[in-house]
């Protein structure tokens, strides 16, 4: 079975992008090398990005080259992507995509980007593992990691680990 993964930053006060969605915060950190818990590492792993509108939308915005070649992408939305910046499917229940990624053989499902999808993957209890990089900068207000829903759990800490002395790696497991 597939799991479902998240991977993402956040500031130390807990936003994963300021208000106007930018994300200098997180780009200007110096010689940042994460090592083997590299983005272009994680990457790898991955089979299938699922993503949420506003995440595509931010994406589409981005200069730069569609890094998703190779693997499946599913935008959760119900707006059509007229021309859309690489190969992607859409879907618009999020009950019917976890049933879909669940019954997926194997390979590993990437959560990318806000916390709106992961945390819907979240209530429903479909998100496996999550990775939250923590960047040593207080940005005051965003973009939440977990919007407020009401939603209680108590995760698992696999591990904790300072990757460079502006970054931190808490790793996590839903059971």
């Amino acid at each position: 079975m597939a799991r479902i993964l998240g991977y993402i930053a956040a500031s130390l006060d807990g936003f994963i992008a300021a208000p106007d969605d930018n994300l200098d915060w997180l780009t200007k950190q110096p010689d940042l090398n994460l090592g083997e818990h590299d983005y272009h590492h994680f990457l790898k792993t991955i089979d299938t990005v699922v993503m949420g509108r506003a995440t595509y939308d931010w994406i589409e915005r981005y200069p730069g080259a569609w890094e998703y070649e190779g693997k499946r992408v599913i935008v959760v939305t119900s707006r059509p992507i007229d021309n859309p910046k690489g190969p992607l499917e859409t879907r618009s229940d999020i009950d019917n995509l976890i049933g879909e990624l669940r019954a997926l053989e194997d390979g590993n499902v990437w959560m990318l980007g806000g916390g709106r999808l992961q945390m819907a993957f979240m209530e429903r209890g479909a998100l496996d593992e999550i990775e939250i990089f923590v960047i040593s900068e207080i940005i005051g207000s965003g973009t939440p990691l977990f919007p407020a829903t009401g939603l209680k759990a108590s995760p698992k800490l696999i591990s904790a680990k300072m990757l460079h002395p502006s970054c931190a790696r808490l790793h996590y497991r839903f059971d």
